[in-house]
């Protein structure tokens, strides 16, 4: 019996968490009796039962001769706010266990598969591992490295231009490209952007969407950058600095501050060389508040900035199917000056899909400098 298909269900029920369960992965899993699920479960929140515990008591009675249980994740086998999973698959008295990726975690690693395996269990390990592994991308960086995911998104025409000489940027990609754009905001527990994008088009940073777990409005923290506070110097208002969700302005040590907007917080971080606020300080302030992963949806300036300091983790670049061919234009990045193909940025194991008339290129980034 092919194990993929199961998988693949647990994958979308792990995904009805999208974005919901930091620290913690999203996990998914199913029981399967005679080649029907016959029980599933997904791990909602951190705190709350895992995966497997709670497709188990879905179950409400002992698993048939010939059970399989299959799960996303490896089952955790330590004491947490929850008990060990391997402890209620070895309660169960299932003999059959599929698992779609190993956890990285050093105090799970193939530790909670010896487990099983030295109690008699028959455990399969790697299906659908790809996926598995992509569901959750902002856990295993957390986990592996101890600081935020750092990761960009641009919209960009053929040639690379995220915007006309004029500025104008509304829109480059279609209603879909949006949408799915705006299910990747839905995962991520903080979006950062620039002054000048705020300025310039008064985002909201929040995200609806019509996937697993996006069908209702969400807004994660909400960060700008503003070394000189310039939204606080004009009448107009924003809506990330009026309405009622998290809102952070990140400035230097020597701005000065006029009244701040109701709930909105400050932060004071270093200056950099050139005056500005130094990303490395605000990289290790997020690590410092627990903030597994950071969006940063900001303009040219920003990222370029970022990319310069601190380096990226990942990319999700959309690319429209137009070009405007004016060097004026506003590029995507600048400041870099690599002299050889050899020395460019690349994407590890890209992943590719067409959204309407766009197309997205995601993926880990990587460059010898880092």
């Amino acid at each position: 019996m092919p194990h993929e298909p199961y998988i693949d269900a647990c994958l979308r029920l792990a995904k009805e968490a999208w974005g919901q369960t930091h620290p913690n992965p999203m996990v998914g899993a199913a029981i399967v009796e005679d080649g029907r699920i016959v029980a599933q479960g997904y791990h909602a929140k951190a705190g709350e039962p895992h995966a497997e515990v709670q497709t188990l008591r879905a179950l409400g009675r002992l698993p048939q001769k010939g059970a399989r249980l299959y799960v996303t994740l490896e089952p955790c086998c330590t004491q947490g706010r929850t008990a060990p999973c391997t402890q209620a698959i070895l309660a169960s008295g299932i003999q059959d266990v599929v698992i779609g990726c190993l956890d990285p975690n050093p105090r799970h690693q193939g530790k909670g598969v010896d487990l099983l395996q030295q109690a008699g269990i028959r455990v399969t390990v790697g299906v659908a591992q790809r996926a598995c592994e992509d569901l959750n991308l902002i856990y295993n960086h957390w986990i592996v490295h101890q600081r935020p995911l750092i990761a960009v998104k641009w919209a960009a025409t053929l040639d690379g231009y995220v915007a006309t000489r004029s500025g104008h940027s509304q829109w480059i990609t279609g209603p879909q490209a949006r949408a799915e754009g705006a299910r990747w905001r839905r995962l991520f527990p903080a979006i950062v952007v620039g002054v000048g994008t705020l300025l310039a088009d008064n985002p909201a940073l929040t995200a609806r969407g019509d996937s697993p777990g996006c069908d209702t409005l969400y807004c994660p923290r909400r960060f700008i950058i503003d070394t000189h506070l310039r939204c606080l110097q004009t009448s107009k208002e924003y809506t990330v600095l009026s309405d009622t969700y998290a809102t952070c302005l990140v400035t230097t040590q020597d701005a000065e501050a006029s009244r701040l907007p109701p709930g909105v917080e400050l932060w004071r971080l270093p200056s950099d060389a050139q005056g500005r606020v130094c990303l490395k300080s605000f990289v290790q302030r997020c690590t410092q508040e627990g903030l597994v992963g950071l969006l940063f949806e900001g303009g040219p300036t920003l990222i370029s900035a970022l990319l310069a300091q601190v380096g990226w983790d990942y990319l999700f670049a959309y690319q429209a199917p137009c070009f405007l061919g004016d060097p004026q234009a506003r590029p995507a990045l600048s400041g870099q000056a690599p002299e050889t193909l050899g020395a460019a940025f690349t994407l590890q194991d890209p992943h590719i899909t067409i959204h309407g008339m766009d197309v997205l290129v995601r993926g880990q980034v990587f460059s010898g400098a880092f």
